[in-house]
């Protein structure tokens, strides 16, 4: 399952005039039924919503206020993500006559034309207050909270990544937590600039669109979108014309090869951070302790011996983290045993909730290696967001490398590492007989790309580091070179 759940708006996007048809309600009840959990993200008050939309226990998390509270329908709890706006502000709305003022638990809500005397009031109380419009309606709450805000706080609750959501919603507030969904929907009667910015626009207007969109994830979780939607797409960098390189965050497997030190780890750090600037969550099995300290990752397991797979798990539970195993404290002879024993964990988890995004595997040849008896009854049937690394392609168990969709080739000799890899799936390589000129001899910047995946289209790459690397080679070539060992020892026996 790609998406796990669907957030959406209420009014104009469920709801036409304040009313869910029941044919609408049925179309979410069947993708309920899928094990797909349904959140509805709405400006409207609590009370309010309930007094017309008797379904609220339809769904698993009630968004309200726009952001500001979250509604539990199974415990009937009200969490609120914000204060309430201090009362001598509406008493001040009142008396510059502004009409219809609505308070609820954090929103304050009037209607256009008043939006000029809403935020002069503001102004004149010096009060930290943003005012958000919802078509014809105004709506003042504390700085920084909105349908983003909120959504994102309910998806913590479930242990949920906007990367599994699909939200759909017609109107200026809704932009927020849209852009903050792996896809973006609008209904088609939906403000133009909302879908402009759109993933993608149903033919449907109101509860019809959500009715065929609901269809639509049932029947093929929205996979055809995946090529075409590139927002989330990872920077590789450029190709020789110049263009961007991406790499796809989901649906690909990567194997980054090459000789000892031509840059895999380079390669591989730069994707991993930008991962993290996505919010994807990555766990990587690191069997020297190379990783160590990576930022914005947590390491469990040392030299004395590795984490259980309980503990991997408990940590990967929280979306935000993203964990690095230390296997150094494994014997060499027990190590692949380990990753085939987490391995399924992983992917159990992954059918839950779809995290973790991605499975780092370094040293792959010696965590997956070819020949281990037990490789085929232990592995995972679909094998998804793999990234392999290593020095020996040819020497990584063969359904592993059948599943690999993309590799990355770095050395200064990129057709043997190539060569080695086509002959260990039985595949010719992507050139009729030998790598032609203009891909040999890398510069120590570029990759080799073959795109197993797009009828073997290989490009060579120059690679455009990420801001953190690009700090760390700054700060290295900054750094004085140390003193010779025994220079120092002669001179300390003086």
């Amino acid at each position: 399952m790609r998406f796990h759940a669907l957030a959406m708006d209420y009014d104009g996007t469920i709801a036409h005039h304040g009313r869910v048809p029941p044919s609408t309600v049925a179309a979410l009840d069947r993708l309920r039924a899928s094990g797909r959990k349904l959140l509805l993200v709405t400006g409207r008050q609590l009370d309010e919503l309930m007094g017309i939309f008797p379904e609220v226990d339809h769904f698993e998390r009630i968004v309200a206020e726009n952001g500001a509270l979250i509604y539990h329908p199974s415990t009937r709890k009200v969490r609120t993500l914000a204060d309430r706006p201090e009362a001598a502000f509406v008493e001040e709305l009142r008396r510059r006559e502004v009409p219809f003022v609505a308070v609820g638990h954090v929103i304050v809500a009037a209607w256009k034309p008043h939006e000029t005397i809403i935020l002069e009031t503001i102004r004149d109380m010096g009060l930290d207050l943003q005012v958000i419009f919802n078509k014809e309606a105004v709506m003042v709450l504390p700085a920084g909270v909105n349908k983003a805000t909120g959504l994102a706080a309910a998806l913590s609750e479930l242990e949920l990544s906007p990367h599994e959501v699909v939200g759909v919603g017609d109107a200026e507030n809704d932009q927020a937590f849209l852009a903050m969904c792996e896809c973006g929907v609008a209904v088609d009667n939906a403000l133009q600039t909302v879908k402009d910015r759109a993933d993608l626009v149903m033919p449907g207007d109101h509860g019809l669109g959500v009715e065929q969109l609901c269809e639509h994830i049932l029947q093929t979780d929205l996979q055809e979108l995946m090529g075409t939607v590139r927002r989330h797409h990872l920077l590789l960098g450029k190709s020789k014309a110049g263009g961007d390189v991406l790499l796809p965050p989901h649906g690909a497997n990567l194997l980054i090869a090459g000789p000892s030190a031509s840059g895999k780890s380079t390669i591989a750090k730069c994707i991993l951070e930008r991962l993290q600037e996505r919010h994807y969550q990555y766990c990587i099995l690191d069997p020297e302790g190379d990783y160590d300290g990576f930022e914005g990752a947590v390491t469990l397991g040392s030299g004395k011996g590795a984490p259980s797979v309980e503990e991997i798990l408990h940590l990967l539970a929280r979306p935000e983290t993203n964990v690095i195993v230390n296997l150094v404290g494994v014997p060499l002879r027990a190590r692949p045993g380990f990753v085939l024993g987490l391995l399924p964990r992983l992917h159990e988890m992954r059918a839950r909730n779809g995290r973790p995004h991605w499975i780092v595997i370094d040293e792959t040849h010696h965590l997956l290696p070819a020949g281990f008896a037990p490789a085929l009854s232990a592995l995972p049937q679909k094998l998804d967001r793999l990234l392999l690394i290593t020095v020996h392609p040819d020497q990584i168990m063969r359904p592993v490398l059948d599943a690999v969709t993309k590799c990355i080739v770095v050395g200064a000799r990129p057709e043997e590492t190539l060569a080695k890899y086509c002959q260990a799936v039985e595949q010719g390589p992507p050139f009729a007989h030998e790598l032609p000129a203009e891909y040999r001899d890398l510069r120590t910047d570029e990759v080799l790309l073959w795109h197993r995946d797009q009828h073997d289209a290989i490009e060579r790459v120059q690679v455009v580091l990420s801001r953190k690397e690009q700090q760390r080679r700054e700060h290295t070539e900054e750094e004085p070179p140390p003193e010779p060992i025994l220079g120092t020892a002669v001179e300390a026996m003086r």
